[in-house]
């Protein structure tokens, strides 16, 4: 991806000059911009790419429809005219959803304000209103910025006087979603402000609805992210904490589970909110106490065959395999053998082997009588095929190292066995193709048995440092 920055006008340009100056049709001109200015570095993923639209007979650019469609919706704005705010609202929404770089142009210009102004415009008119929050989620994907204090103030106050109204919900809930994505400091002010208990609350109140528990299930897990590179640290763990102690986080997504047993959409998302939760052994011995595991190895030998259910299921065992009682409660639910299925299942699927390998890895961990389980059932084998299927993917590699060396370190007559099954080249190629997997395959090799050249790092000696 280019790194250098160029303005809407300056693409619009170098189209119409390919069409006026070289005689190539709208499509072409347009084709050979994108190639031009790509080969110079140049980022377009904020870019229109379209043909502009043709100048005006003076000779006036004209703008894209999207800025069209926001002037439009600034005069309905502007003369209070709430009769066709609606059909404004509607066409500027489509238009922002069709790409990420038409709604970036229309937040350069304005909308977001002019969207702001049409959402109290319409506060007497609950489903124009309605449309002005749908539209501002639409505006605000990727635009996390583009929110301010008065927004969050509006959205935080919709949330809780409109609670009773599904699809109000729901569309608050979007904007809140698309506003703490990648945004600490708005996740921080939404916290402050009472989002938690508003979230929580909107699964128990609306727990029928699919998307509205989908919504805010997401809603929940952003709070606990640790995506903002412009920040030095986050409140994650502080947020994911709240959710759990102050608002009955875990018990309010295990029972919302309990009315979507055969949607696998809402049963992955609230997979994923649980497991990042899963930040004290006491969270995670709650959440096999509340059911949550059971309905976890029921969900994964339900949805075998549906992968994006598969990875979060495995991501969630994971999470709550922190807790070394779990451990043992996981395993003698029978998910072990579910995992190694998944994985055997599913071996062309980088991102499933290694939360496969990465579940059976925290298994096994400080716990012989797992790793005789995992063992007997397969597991060594199907990390070893994940490392053949996978070898140019290092977190499968370093996942399956690091559960090679943690099946054998507390219980070395497993050696043997697994250095049957091939399992020394396979370490060895990964050490050397990976340098993320130096240590963890150096430590595999070790406790296998294998001669292993072990590299002095530091002598404690003083002397020069080597150029």
């Amino acid at each position: 991806m280019g790194s250098k920055q160029i303005a809407q006008e300056t693409f619009d340009d170098a189209v119409q000059e390919n069409i006026t100056e070289f005689e190539m049709d709208p499509e072409e001109a347009v084709r050979e911009a994108v190639q031009q200015f790509e080969s110079q570095g140049v980022d377009l993923s904020n870019i229109v790419k379209a043909v502009p639209p043709p100048a005006s007979e003076n000779g006036q650019r004209q703008k894209h429809q999207i800025l069209l469609s926001l002037e439009s919706l600034c005069r309905a704005v502007a003369e209070r005219d709430v009769a066709e705010l609606p059909r404004q609202l509607s066409a500027l929404a489509a238009q922002c959803r069709e790409q990420p770089a038409s709604r970036y142009l229309a937040g350069r210009n304005g909308a977001y304000p002019a969207l702001l102004s049409a959402c109290r415009l319409a506060a007497g008119d609950r489903d124009s209103l309605l449309l002005a929050f749908s539209t501002l989620a639409a505006l605000l994907d990727g635009q996390p910025d583009l929110l301010d204090a008065a927004g969050q103030q509006l959205l935080l106050q919709s949330l809780r006087e409109r609670r009773e109204d599904a699809e109000m919900t729901l569309a608050g809930i979007r904007c809140v979603r698309h506003a703490c994505l990648k945004h600490e400091q708005n996740r921080q002010d939404f916290v402050k402000g009472g989002i938690l208990p508003l979230l929580t609350g909107a699964i128990t109140q609306h727990g029928h609805s699919a998307e509205v528990v989908r919504a805010a299930a997401s809603a929940l897990r952003i709070m606990t992210f640790d995506d903002d590179i412009r920040v030095p640290f986050g409140h994650a763990h502080d947020h994911a904490k709240m959710i759990v102690l102050e608002n009955d986080g875990l018990r309010v997504l295990i029972e919302a589970a309990k009315a979507f047993r055969d949607n696998s959409g809402v049963l992955s998302e609230l997979c994923a909110t649980l497991s990042r939760l899963s930040v004290r052994n006491e969270f995670c011995q709650e959440i096999v106490d509340l059911g949550g595991l059971n309905f976890m190895v029921t969900l994964l030998a339900d949805c075998m065959e549906h992968p994006d259910v598969v990875k979060q299921v495995l991501s969630a065992i994971r999470a709550v395999a922190g807790n070394d009682d779990v451990k043992d409660a996981i395993v003698g639910a029978g998910a072990t053998e579910l995992i190694v299925l998944a994985i055997s299942r599913h071996l062309g699927n980088p991102q499933i082997c290694e939360q496969g390998c990465a579940a059976l890895c925290v298994l096994a961990l400080r716990k012989p009588e797992n790793c005789s389980v995992i063992m007997e059932g397969g597991g060594a084998l199907a990390a070893l095929q994940a490392m053949k299927a996978h070898p140019r993917e290092v977190a499968v590699q370093k996942q399956a190292c690091m559960l090679i060396r943690n099946l054998v370190s507390r219980s070395r007559d497993l050696s043997q066995p697994i250095l049957a099954l091939g399992a020394e080249p396979l370490i060895s190629e990964a050490r050397a193709a990976h340098r993320d997997c130096d240590d963890v395959a150096r430590a595999a090799l070790r406790d296998l048995g294998c001669k292993v050249e072990l590299r002095e790092l530091w002598t404690g000696q003083k002397g020069s440092l080597a150029q």
